[in-house]
């Protein structure tokens, strides 16, 4: 018999922005696709993978796709909102997504069980880590 307990970490939108403190990675990342026909190079350092009906979906580095001869797309930076959220937390990402897009910046986030995460176009990282900057100390003047 299986049990579902709630999700660890924090749901209070208010606390989260807070709270909130930002750290980007040194790597370039990159997305790529395999088949479904096919399986990936075992020694590929894969960040995350994602299936979907027309394939896996790998965020790798940059290097790795390289060093094994992989196409690519979007080389972007992945800055960690290094805050523990809640998997059921409410309007975290949409908040900061909403700020974002306001200053024409696109992401993809990606979450995993303890932060969130955002994969930012090369070039607009330091923008983006300025806007979380805001977005962290307008929340903790309302608090």
């Amino acid at each position: 018999m299986s049990t579902t307990t709630p999700a660890p970490g924090e749901t209070s939108l208010k606390s989260l922005l807070s709270t909130l403190i930002t750290r980007l990675d040194p790597e370039t990342f990159v997305f790529i696709t395999i088949p479904p026909t096919q399986t990936y190079p075992p020694t590929l350092l894969t960040h995350m993978l994602f299936k979907e009906a027309e394939g896996l979906t790998i965020i790798t580095t940059k290097s790795s796709a390289e060093a094994h001869d992989l196409k690519y797309v979007f080389p972007c930076r992945m800055v960690t909102l290094d805050v523990h959220s809640s998997l059921e937390a409410v309007g975290f990402m949409a908040a900061i997504t909403e700020k974002l897009t306001e200053r024409g910046i696109g992401c993809n986030p990606a979450s995993g069980y303890f932060h969130d995460h955002l994969f930012i176009q090369t070039g607009r990282e330091e923008e983006t880590l300025e806007v979380l900057s805001e977005m962290a100390a307008a929340a903790k003047a309302d608090v």
